[in-house]
């Protein structure tokens, strides 16, 4: 993949491969952003990797742009770190109910019923393309072709934190409360963003992640111990991959 370097303002480099949502453009933007924060090159202040693009900001003062480039790309083509497979976390859902409001239409519009809509989508194992939007909001690749869906003609105005939705092929976990043109299938009680956690964001681009199908009772009992400030997963110890 041939990258190109484009200015983002006066303080920004962006690095973008390829045209198209792709699991190995997207691994070889994290690996990267990993690189380039070992580097810890000065000036320096901001590196954030996206779907196939990462962008690196930067204080003129102390690095020159066409310097930043120079080491960006040598970062790209020989970078000292191989992109390490993302950590696999198991996120409990509540399917349908007040905030996965969107499943029951969704299910007539696949000619499917709602239990097979939420057999499909938490049978697949989706990949963190990114973290963006809101803080934590993470964008999920692996959606089931069959469940591909366009967002809503019009937004709604308050969906709530850890509404689970599907937006065109993209799956998401909403990660604050706000409006928006998901179509929604479940809820989760876990947690995306805290502000108050030592670690605010509990998911990383390149991690990977599955559903768990939950009742509400479990839900509601979930929900409580989140509330009293528990963080209700953490990802499985490498080469662990069963449910």
């Amino acid at each position: 993949m041939t990258p190109t370097v484009l200015p983002c303002g006066d303080c920004a480099l962006v690095l973008q491969i390829g045209e198209t949502v792709d699991a190995e453009a997207n691994a070889r933007i994290i690996a990267l952003a990993a690189e380039m924060e070992a580097r810890a090159l000065p000036g320096v202040r901001e590196i954030v990797p996206t779907y196939r693009s990462l962008l690196v900001r930067y204080e003129p003062e102390e690095v020159r742009g066409a310097e930043l480039e120079r080491q960006l790309l040598a970062a790209y083509e020989h970078p000292a770190r191989a992109g390490a497979e993302g950590r696999l976390w198991t996120v409990p859902c509540l399917y349908g109910g007040a905030v996965g409001q969107d499943l029951e239409e969704l299910a007539a519009m696949k000619g499917l019923s709602p239990d097979e809509v939420a057999a499909l989508h938490s049978g697949a194992e989706y990949r963190i393309y990114m973290i963006g939007f809101a803080p934590g909001f993470a964008y999920l690749g692996g959606l089931p072709e069959i469940l591909h869906t366009p967002r809503l003609p019009k937004p709604r105005q308050n969906i709530p934190a850890g509404a689970v939705g599907i937006g065109g092929q993209q799956g998401n976990i909403n990660s604050v409360a706000g409006p928006s043109g998901w179509r929604f299938v479940g809820w989760t009680p876990v947690r995306t963003f805290d502000p108050g956690r030592a670690e605010p964001f509990l998911f990383r681009a390149g991690d990977r992640l599955r559903f768990r199908p939950i009742g509400a009772d479990e839900a509601a009992a979930l929900s409580a111990r989140a509330e009293a400030g528990e963080l209700l997963i953490s990802p499985e110890p490498a080469g662990e991959a069963s449910r």
